[in-house]
């Protein structure tokens, strides 16, 4: 008999065993298969946030690099205070590489950074939403089962 636990992100239940399950494991199989859709959506979320973040970032710095030095501009602090600044050096810039850490980088390397990073999440999101479809669908399967199940056993009783 399969295990409701799977294998991680692999679908190990099939329609077959769920089949063969009692109410209670099939309860168990949905409730654990919706719990683990709703991480990887939250997953999701977070991976659509830090891209979209990414993404600011690359324009920002391609918007830096077409100003002139000297150029008198606002400098962000928070996301909404900002105060008066020179633009001193556009060609370096510091990169946030993460937990409170920056590193000086030329503004080709701060671009190529921004690029990879977005190309690494995008090809995250897309296995994510993979893993997802399956759970979903695993989700979906056992659903069904179980209302059939109750459907069979609510006329004997």
């Amino acid at each position: 008999m399969a295990s409701s636990r799977g294998g991680g992100s692999q679908q190990v239940i099939r329609s077959g065993d769920m089949e063969k399950m009692s109410l209670d494991q099939l309860k168990a199989v949905k409730e654990q298969a919706d719990i683990e859709v709703n991480l990887l959506q939250d997953s999701l979320n977070n991976i659509r946030t830090a891209t979209g973040r990414l993404e600011n970032a690359f324009a920002a710095l391609h918007d830096l690099s077409l100003r002139p030095q000297g150029k008198k501009m606002l400098v962000p602090l928070t996301a909404s205070l900002y105060v008066p600044g020179t633009l001193d050096d556009a060609d370096k810039v510091l990169v946030d590489i993460g937990t409170g850490y920056f590193v000086e980088k030329t503004m080709a390397e701060g671009k190529d950074y921004c690029e990879r990073k977005i190309n690494l999440l995008k090809s995250n999101f897309d296995q994510l939403i993979e893993v997802a479809s399956k759970k979903k669908t695993l989700a979906d399967e056992a659903g069904l089962i179980l209302q059939a199940k109750l459907k069979q056993s609510s006329p004997s009783s």
